[in-house]
């Protein structure tokens, strides 16, 4: 599976951006795609997941600023980011999860995110 990323970039405190993750390769049903972030210095912490089945997962500090979609269709996540903050900098890293045993685990390459005070 293959994850490319878009829509890093630098937005001022309050501004918006939007990130997108096409997955492509042989994609199973059952999965879960999300974001993940890592600051300098810091480790990778989730930021939002969705499943296949709609369940989402939010970070506590960006419940109410994010939010988390997908086009099923298009094997496409996105992220919906309003409201930044200066500690929402980071790298952000699309994943893709197989919810089946001994399914498999992938990563994109990560964009940037840098939110300027």
């Amino acid at each position: 599976v293959q994850l490319v990323e878009s829509g890093g970039g630098l937005v001022q405190a309050g501004g918006s951006l939007r990130l997108s993750c096409a997955a492509s390769g042989t994609i199973f049903a059952i999965n879960t795609m999300g974001w993940y972030r890592q600051a300098p210095g810091k480790q990778r912490e989730l930021v939002a997941t969705r499943s296949n089945r709609c369940i989402t997962n939010y970070l506590d500090s960006v419940k109410g600023r994010f939010t988390i979609s997908r086009d099923i269709a298009k094997d496409t996540v996105y992220l919906q980011m309003n409201n930044l903050r200066p500690e929402d900098t980071g790298v952000y890293y699309c994943n893709y999860r197989e919810n089946f045993v001994q399914g498999g685990e992938f990563w994109g390459q990560g964009t940037q995110v840098t939110v300027s005070s």
